[in-house]
């Protein structure tokens, strides 16, 4: 390519995904739009299954000592990376999904006769809890991390903006406006979140980080 490609990256992307565009000419500007940080937690009202919706939860429930004795319980979770790290932890992984609608979805058709604890963070979407209730499913909820916008100004005029959430959406927005840029994003829900704003989204196939770079690729190899 004789120019360039600007693009802003609302979160810092590894060195791996970093020399994939740079192959590509993608000249890349990033900045960590969202904070997430563990919070203090007590493993305690405990019911039979467990409920992760995101690695970050998983990494908090690590950190505490008294996580060991989670392993003899049945996971459920969001996310092909959240199911390794829980695995590769020597947790049982029963079920997983793209979406939180699509795990509400089965555990409510499938395994609704179960008790579920969810490990969630303070920003996390009403779409699963919400259909627990709806379905009479016994629930509680234990928040073990938190996510803290830090929005910033880009000074710059970019072809494409890359979303990795819909924090991440919100906090791009506070300083900046969308205009033609088109928005890569990670999936359904933070593309849903831009949906107001902008028709120019292209949504990954899988909610990878790997596939919204191969969709960068794509568009402008």
């Amino acid at each position: 390519m004789a120019n360039p490609v600007q693009i802003v990256s609302t979160k810092i992307l590894s060195p791996l995904h970093k020399q994939e565009l740079m192959k590509y000419g993608v000249e890349l500007i990033e900045a960590d739009f969202i904070k997430t940080e563990n919070k203090p937690f007590e493993l305690k009202d405990l019911n039979e299954s467990l409920i992760f919706t995101s690695q970050n939860a998983v990494h908090s429930v690590l950190s505490d000592p008294k996580s060991e004795k989670l392993k003899s319980k049945n996971v459920y979770c969001v996310g092909l990376k959240t199911k390794t790290l829980l695995s590769d932890n020597g947790f049982n992984v029963v079920a997983y999904t793209g979406y939180a609608a699509d795990l509400a979805e089965i555990i409510t058709l499938i395994y609704g006769n179960e008790s579920y604890t969810f490990f969630s963070g303070n920003l996390r979407r009403d779409t699963l809890p919400e259909a627990l209730k709806e379905n009479g499913i016994k629930f509680n909820e234990i928040q073990v991390y938190e996510t803290t916008l830090q929005p910033q100004k880009i000074k710059a005029n970019p072809e494409a903006i890359l979303f990795f959430s819909p924090s991440g959406v919100k906090s791009y927005l506070k300083h900046n406006t969308i205009k033609k840029e088109i928005c890569f994003c990670i999936g359904d829900t933070t593309a849903e979140a831009l949906s107001k704003i902008t028709k120019n989204i292209i949504v990954a196939d899988q909610p990878t980080i790997e596939d919204v770079i191969e969709d960068v690729i794509h568009e402008y190899k």
